[in-house]
């Protein structure tokens, strides 16, 4: 059985370059909504970008569009980007106060990150085309 839910934002057209569209949305975590956002410093609320490829040529600036992504991607930008590195953290830390003194061991599993976030940084195109975005007019 295959995950086909979907991700929705309302976002307007900010910028058109060929059939690159730049989509700005407001992200806005569920403090934010909250009534009692003003008795808590969690609340959340800022602008994104979205870069989306459109070849349509149906959309004009300033128009308000709904930009669609599967949540099955959200899953694994999670995995990318908090799971693996803490997994990695964790087992270089576990390995190194082993065979060294704590400083070390904690020293060497941050610098872990480096060479991780590093790999990721150069698959980056490859990324951006699996993590993409639909636009369709409201």
């Amino acid at each position: 059985m295959q995950n086909n839910k979907q991700i929705d934002h309302v976002g307007t057209i900010s910028d058109i370059k060929g059939e690159k569209i730049k989509v700005k949305i407001l992200n806005v975590s569920a403090c934010a909504a909250c009534h009692a956002k003003s008795a808590c410093t969690m609340s959340d609320m800022q602008e994104k970008d979205i870069d989306i490829i459109d070849y349509s040529g149906n959309f004009k600036l300033g128009e308000q569009v709904n930009i669609t992504g599967k949540e099955s991607l959200g899953w694994i930008a999670l995995l990318l980007a908090y799971v693996i590195p803490f997994v990695l953290v964790l087992i270089v830390l576990f390995i190194a106060s082993l065979f060294t003194n704590e400083l070390t061991s904690g020293l060497l599993s941050l610098a872990i990150l480096i060479p991780y976030y590093y790999i990721l940084y150069t698959f980056k195109e490859q990324l951006k085309k699996t993590f993409t975005f639909t636009i369709h007019k409201l």
